[in-house]
């Protein structure tokens, strides 16, 4: 029988947006996923890493996984979030975001940074709102 360690080994998982949902794929191990929800797909993910790494006695958690979306299919994805109201957020060119939304640039690391970190900020704020209901 084979002892399970946790490790910190760090996957890197790109997921894309396909007709019936989305998969998802490493380009460093044989790992290929597919889930109809995000979250179907993470589950999906975390158990195929943990099949392929069973014989070296790894066990992993969502922790260990980094799931990467390019910006178009992102956007295309998460159509609340409007790329023009995001790059005036960060301060950026809205010209200049909208043509890595469309795939037709490559935002540098530090660009990328940018983008996220709005992203997540936009998301924080999301999640701190309470909607007022009337009875």
């Amino acid at each position: 029988m084979i002892t399970m360690k946790t490790t910190r080994k760090k996957i890197k998982i790109t997921v894309e947006k396909t007709d019936t949902g989305f998969s998802a794929f490493s380009d460093d191990y044989p790992l290929f996923t597919t889930g109809r929800t995000v979250p179907e797909l993470v589950d999906n993910a975390l158990e195929a890493v943990n099949f392929y790494f069973e014989d070296e006695g790894l066990e992993f958690t969502h922790e260990n996984l980094s799931f990467e979306v390019d910006f178009k299919q992102f956007f295309q994805y998460y159509k609340v979030l409007n790329s023009k109201f995001l790059a005036h957020k960060i301060g950026m060119n809205p010209t200049l975001l909208s043509q890595y939304v469309q795939g037709h640039k490559k935002p540098s690391e530090k660009q990328t940074e940018k983008i996220l970190a709005g992203i997540h900020q936009i998301g924080k704020e999301l999640s701190e709102i309470n909607l007022i209901h009337k009875k």
